[in-house]
């Protein structure tokens, strides 16, 4: 039994619209922290009084894969790289499992309050569609920002992801693994013996945070768009990110014949 199945064996399955209805948290606080998978039972033991997993049709882990898109630029990611006060994202999200996809910005403001808005989506993930170009136009515009002209596709995350959610509400913890980010034709991959929680929350310390605190872990800076990036295009600096990518990113290389999102 792998650390994963092990530390969500004892959380009682959970439906999407349950998970929803507790704890959807599209504006919320997010912290992350880079764990030991070993650690990850542990971590989890004893919250099935709690809190549940989300699960879909006797599926607990699911594959993820996010199309980022940026200005020629790089507009957003130097915005997010900077700190600026006001800044966004926008990305296809593939929920690979289910095959639905969505398009959406995310929206990171002051005191570290994230808003996602988001629509359903079938159109290409590697430009804008005159229905998202209408959609982002609306959007940035009215969290007081100028669209940019132009949005492509700049990179690609894949990975696999469960989500925890207590029954209270009050947390929302996901927790990813086997990370791969793909740029042009090169690829770098997170360690295996790590994952990556992010605990969303609108208040303080949650109880998941607490423990993490009690066994040494404390959050991180680290965005998968942001790391992925500045590890696959050379000349770009992450900054913020390099103590954690060197932490949890292995060796950029070159994508194998048949490997990557359009493969």
């Amino acid at each position: 039994m792998s650390p994963l199945t092990a530390a969500l064996d004892g959380l009682r399955p959970m439906p999407l619209a349950e998970v929803d209805a507790r704890a959807a948290l599209l504006s919320r606080t997010c912290r992350k922290y880079l764990v030991p998978v070993d650690l990850l039972p542990t971590l989890f033991a004893g919250a099935g009084e709690r809190s549940g997993v989300l699960a879909i049709d006797g599926r607990r882990v699911f594959r993820y894969s996010s199309t980022y898109l940026d200005t020629p630029d790089l507009g957003t990611f130097h915005d997010h790289r900077r700190g600026r006060r006001l800044r966004f994202k926008a990305r296809v999200r593939a929920y690979v499992d289910t095959g639905t996809r969505v398009f959406e910005v995310k929206l990171e403001g002051p005191r570290g309050v994230t808003d996602k808005v988001r629509m359903a989506y079938d159109g290409p993930a590697d430009r804008l569609t005159p229905r998202t170009r209408v959609f982002v136009d609306d959007v940035v515009g009215a969290y007081g920002m100028d669209p940019p002209d132009r949005l492509a596709a700049s990179a690609v995350t894949d990975y696999r992801r469960c989500t925890v959610v207590a029954f209270s509400g009050a947390e929302r913890v996901t927790v990813d693994t086997g990370l791969v980010g793909y740029r042009g034709g090169r690829c770098v991959r997170m360690r295996p013996d790590l994952a990556l929680l992010e605990v969303k929350t609108r208040g303080g310390l949650t109880p998941t945070e607490r423990r993490l605190h009690e066994h040494g872990n404390r959050a991180v800076g680290f965005s998968k768009y942001g790391a992925v990036l500045a590890a696959l295009e050379p000349g770009l600096r992450g900054h913020r990110w390099h103590r954690a990518m060197r932490t949890c990113l292995g060796t950029p290389g070159a994508i194998r014949p048949g490997e990557g999102p359009w493969a």
